[in-house]
């Protein structure tokens, strides 16, 4: 049956789904018109930068309470439902099938916060990537934040329709097997491997949109298209969101998996999947100067990676079935934690400049 381990189906709580959607919506207008409104109109001045950073810094506070209030809601709402009827968690196909109401209702607080924590981290990395990209195309403030906008818009729609389908799939337990198989050789490979540079030419999408418009040499404001010799021209703006975009995509490869490995519940996954994204835009201007600081990051990043596939795969086994969920938190928040504290410890020693 399509979606068996499922306790809520969105096919059958799709009001849920619905009401959950249309608050995202109003808060991804509410950036795009009062918040980038604001930061806008705060000027380049140094007094500008500091209310620009205070708007971003409390808009991230609210974005992560309302992740919090997201979960907190869905525990509720659990509740209430498996008190009034039982039965679904018995018709379901997962653990949580054994569990009473106020058992499965506080399991999904914690996957919730769980998959909220391995989404924030990823975005994390995600952000320092942003930054280089935004400097090799020489993007300003004003850009960098309608780049963002639409590119987070489009991670939500990519998002919803790989964990739709993830979700579906996870039943079988040869899916597992393969997730849990990639997520470990990616989380090595994130240790044990070199960055590789910015390359954009070599993007197959650039290339398609060089085929389907001219791109024009300057940028015109804020806006993606512009007219160049009287026709039609993709601006260099955006291109720099189909940079931005393909590379959420390739992201998203990893933290789909990452999250279905914390729970297979589509609420769960797609919920905190989605606050987390909502945040980064607002967070890219808080701490994406300062992530240059953690350079052992991406160790941790990568552990973590290995862990949720671990989890996924051999680890039940040796715990009864399924890894605890605040053990689970806690080895991801200390590997997180951890890296980040020793690269404030250790700092990464400058190359000598040479000329």
């Amino acid at each position: 049956m399509l979606l068996a381990y499922a306790v809520f189906s969105p096919l059958e709580y799709w009001p849920v789904l619905a009401g959950f959607i249309a608050a995202v919506s109003l808060l991804l207008a509410f950036d795009l018109f009062v918040i980038e409104r604001l930061t806008r109109g705060a000027g380049h001045t140094p007094e500008g930068e500091r209310k620009r950073f205070r708007l971003s810094a409390a808009w991230t506070v609210l974005c992560v309470l309302g992740a919090l209030a997201a979960a907190w809601a869905f525990k509720e709402f659990a509740l209430h439902e498996l008190t009034a009827n039982p039965a679904l968690l018995a018709a379901s196909e997962s653990r949580y099938s054994s569990m009473t109401p106020d058992e499965a209702s506080r399991a999904f607080f914690l996957e919730f916060l769980t998959g909220y924590v391995v989404e924030m981290s990823l975005s994390v990395d995600n952000l320092f990537v942003f930054l280089v990209i935004f400097r090799y195309f020489g993007l300003d403030h004003d850009k960098q934040h309608r780049v963002l906008f639409w590119g987070i818009l489009g991670a939500v729609v990519f998002r919803a329709i790989f964990i739709g389908v993830g979700a579906a799939l996870v039943q079988y337990q040869w899916v597992l097997w393969v997730m849990g198989g990639f997520l470990v050789l990616t989380g090595i490979k994130l240790v044990v491997a070199e960055e590789k540079k910015l390359e954009p030419e070599k993007n197959p999408f650039i290339r398609l949109l060089s085929g389907l418009l001219p791109v024009a040499p300057r940028f015109d404001g804020t806006r993606f298209l512009t007219r160049l010799d009287g026709r039609l021209a993709a601006t260099p703006l955006l291109v720099t969101l189909v940079v931005v975009e393909t590379t959420d995509v390739a992201f998203a490869v990893d933290s789909v998996p990452a999250v279905l490995a914390i729970s297979q519940e589509p609420f769960i996954a797609f919920g905190s999947n989605i606050c987390a994204i909502l945040c980064l835009r607002a967070m890219f201007f808080v701490v994406a100067e300062a992530m240059q600081k953690f350079h052992l990051l991406k160790y941790g990043l990568g552990l973590v990676l290995v862990w949720v596939g671990l989890k996924m795969t051999v680890l039940p086994a040796l715990f009864g079935g399924h890894v605890p969920i605040p053990l689970s938190l806690g080895v991801i928040v200390a590997l997180i934690g951890g890296t980040m504290l020793l690269s404030l410890m250790l700092p990464q020693k400058e190359e000598p400049q040479h000329g």
